[in-house]
């Protein structure tokens, strides 16, 4: 069965039925009025600044079906879009989906698209609330998550963690580790494989991050470490030394990056869709065991913040690094 025979209205009443089901499971008490009117309405605590991202996948760039299930990719589209209010310090509040897709896909793949992004929704307590359908030359899924944050007494932006806060002496540390995404995605496309690697879901991390008060700047690592760095560091008008002997990397990470004949260093500074968190610290804030116990992930020292705008990138044997800036999209 495909989309063209059950038309807009039948797909939206089976989309809601999957987004009730999903709400159920993930307890949110957030959602006032969800699917089936004009708008969704939300409910926000007193004191909170309301936090909005939007993110898109599109067949061809980001994902194919020959490569990826359904499922697999709808699970993939909201991980990256909650990614996100991760590196904002964000609760979740919900998620509005716009699906477009030709008439000619199967009603099947379309519907576990839906499944996959509920299945998202359960576990991070984000409901679908909305959204939009409409017919296309090929899938795409974009997601818009909102999410709220402590207004506190840190200025305009409250207890939310920005990109323009590094200062000079801050420490650097990432979340989990780099350059597994990129072995995944070369491992598929080279051996004509499946494709199952998800980001992880650092929601809980990022709130945590957020409640320090030695926290400086932070962002999530979609385009490769080096490239979003770099975001950092003119963001906040400074420069960084990192010491790329300390990247942590996947357990066989080497072995299997000579296998397909990449360089493993290079994978993980720059490979990309990573999600993990990107974040500094003040001098006086804890060390990487003392912020995996508070953030529920495992926590790498990297570097430190420096005077300046250079960004200077230790190798083995102490040479300074020169290589590629990470994805770009245009």
């Amino acid at each position: 069965m495909k989309l063209r025979d059950v038309g807009e209205f039948g797909l939206i009443e089976r989309i809601e039925r999957i987004a009730r089901r999903a709400a159920v499971r993930g307890g949110s008490g957030s959602v006032l009025l969800g699917i089936g009117d004009d708008a969704a309405l939300l409910r926000v605590r007193a004191g909170e600044h309301v936090a909005v991202s939007t993110d898109a996948l599109v067949e061809g760039v980001h994902f194919r079906f020959t490569t990826q299930a359904a499922r697999t990719i709808g699970r993939r589209a909201l991980l990256v879009a909650l990614s996100d209010l991760s590196a904002m310090g964000a609760r979740p509040l919900g998620v509005t989906l716009a699906l477009a897709a030709p008439a000619g896909l199967g009603v099947r793949a379309a519907l576990d698209l839906a499944r996959g992004c509920a299945d998202v929704a359960a576990r991070a307590g984000c409901p679908l609330v909305g959204g939009n359908l409409t017919r296309a030359r090929v899938t795409s899924l974009t997601l818009t998550v909102l999410g709220a944050v402590p207004a506190g007494r840190a200025g305009r932006a409250g207890r939310a963690l920005l990109r323009w806060t590094a200062r000079p002496g801050d420490r650097v540390f990432v979340t989990g580790t780099l350059g597994g995404a990129a072995l995944a995605r070369v491992r598929a496309e080279r051996l004509r494989g499946r494709l199952r690697h998800l980001p992880p879901l650092r929601l809980a991390a990022g709130r945590a991050l957020g409640r320090l008060a030695a926290r400086g700047a932070c962002i999530d690592v979609s385009d490769g470490l080096v490239a979003d760095l770099r975001h950092v560091l003119r963001a906040s008008r400074v420069g960084a030394e990192l010491d790329a002997r300390r990247l942590p990397w996947p357990r066989g990470f080497r072995a299997a990056c000579a296998r397909l004949g990449l360089d493993p260093l290079w994978t993980a500074l720059a490979g990309g869709e990573d999600y993990e968190l990107l974040f500094t610290l003040r001098p006086g804030g804890p060390g990487p065991t003392a912020l995996a116990r508070r953030l529920g992930a495992p926590v790498t020292e990297l570097g430190r913040i420096t005077r300046g705008r250079a960004l200077r990138i230790v190798g083995p044997g102490g040479r300074v690094l020169e290589g590629p800036a990470g994805y770009r999209h245009f």
